[in-house]
């Protein structure tokens, strides 16, 4: 479900190798764009970003990117994830964070996201689908919900894969299981509770999910929490 997760490397980037299909980062981070621009389309919206714009990218999300012909400069930043932050944000003063990135990312990272201010994303129907799969936890038809709008359901189904990279049917799968992993690791819940309060249809089925984005199964995370101290650590 996930496929190979890839390293974000911290510092500056130039983007200019063409389109990136669909991959997910195991640790979380921000990206602040400094010069030229793309579009992503992940786990929690579609965004049109530009110079100044700050993505905030948690654990386990999966995006893709197009540039098109476009070249994009960029600096990766540690993750700073404060309750304020929104997944796209407008940085107030860019180059002073640049400049900062260059001698103390962390440094740089905190004043990014103190400063920054919450931007909206795309919408139009792939949009509006992939928030009612992130936030519907009712099994509701594709099929039902495409004829709604006056769209024929194939025409959804590829639509949908074109704009983020994968099916609806397992943007919403993938979506379930990070809501799990996220109470598996920050609670004592039993497990099959969570399967059930989620939407999966049993335990072992929330168990093949949570592994295949994570890379661990339930009862892996929740002994590693027992090892460690500060969960936020985990869960941020």
């Amino acid at each position: 479900m996930a496929g190979e997760f890839h390293e974000a490397r911290l510092g500056r980037e130039l983007c200019d190798a063409g389109d990136l299909p669909r991959h997910r980062h195991a640790s979380g981070y921000m990206t602040l764009i400094v010069a030229g621009g793309y579009d992503e389309a992940g786990d929690v919206g579609r965004f049109r970003v530009r110079p100044g714009d700050l993505l905030v990218h948690r654990p386990f999300e999966a995006h893709c990117n197009a540039f098109g012909r476009r070249i994009a400069e960029v600096i990766n930043l540690p993750l700073v994830d404060l309750p304020r932050l929104a997944s796209l944000n407008s940085v107030a003063d860019p180059d002073l964070v640049a400049r900062l990135a260059e001698r103390d990312p962390q440094a740089a990272a905190r004043l990014a996201a103190t400063t920054a201010e919450p931007v909206g994303g795309e919408d139009d129907w792939p949009d509006a689908l992939a928030d009612a799969l992130r936030s519907r936890q009712d099994l509701f038809p594709i099929g039902l919900w495409a004829r709604q709008r006056g769209l024929a359901p194939a025409t959804v189904s590829r639509g949908f894969r074109r704009v983020f990279g994968t099916t609806p049917e397992r943007y919403r799968a993938e979506a379930r299981a990070r809501i799990a992993w996220a109470r598996i690791v920050r609670t004592g819940e039993a497990l099959a509770a969570i399967a059930c309060d989620v939407g999966f249809a049993d335990q072992p089925h929330m168990t093949r999910c949570v592994a295949a984005v994570t890379g661990r199964s339930p009862a892996r995370w929740r002994g590693r929490v027992k090892c460690v101290q500060d969960l936020s650590e985990l869960a941020a």
